[in-house]
């Protein structure tokens, strides 16, 4: 893998970001793998309740993403989430099990589709979440990018909007090296 993008798929925020990541390996030829990271497990015992219902639909999400990563499908993830995010983030609605279920099969993974109902794939996404965590945390939310090469992933980087494919590259040049460099801790601007 070239990179490995641990992700919640409630968030807006991972969403500009995988698309920014999205670009970059079109641009770039690279090889993303999807992975869980989950921003219920990371409250664990203090979601409020107006967000119940959408993080349990994100970690009915996050099951396939990981079911189909052992089966070595990491573009049907892709794919999957591509659907899911354009009919949340993209269309403005919250995430549902309405909408994952219909992210699932506009994606063709009809046959997948029961790890969505699966408890068994929640230690496999407490894994990849733990393994998020470990490599960039403590203080961090989603993303979570690692690349070879990095003895640590960051979180983020966090974009407020999806930049075009030459201002893509520009950031993927500029992280790159960062990543790579033991020294990087962060940089950060607050939010307006």
């Amino acid at each position: 893998m070239d990179a490995t993008f641990f992700f919640d798929p409630a968030c807006p925020w991972t969403w500009r970001t995988s698309r920014w990541l999205v670009a970059v390996a079109d641009a770039r030829g690279l090889i993303v793998e999807w992975r869980s990271f989950s921003l219920a497990i990371l409250n664990e015992g203090k979601v409020a309740p107006q967000f119940a219902e959408a993080m349990a639909a994100s970690g009915r999400a996050l099951r396939l993403v990981e079911a189909l990563r052992a089966e070595g499908r990491g573009e049907d993830s892709a794919a999957f989430y591509a659907e899911l995010g354009a009919r949340t983030h993209d269309a403005g609605n919250p995430i549902s099990d309405k909408l994952v279920d219909a992210s699932a099969e506009a994606a063709g993974l009809d046959a997948a589709a029961p790890a969505l109902d699966d408890d068994r794939w929640d230690e496999a996404v407490r894994e990849s979440h733990a393994l998020a965590y470990s490599s960039a945390g403590p203080d961090i939310g989603s993303p979570v990018l690692t690349v070879p090469g990095a003895e640590r992933g960051i979180h983020g980087p966090i974009l407020t909007e999806v930049p075009g494919t030459d201002d893509a590259l520009t950031v993927w040049d500029s992280l790159l090296p960062l990543l790579r460099l033991p020294a990087f801790h962060e940089i950060k601007r607050g939010r307006r």
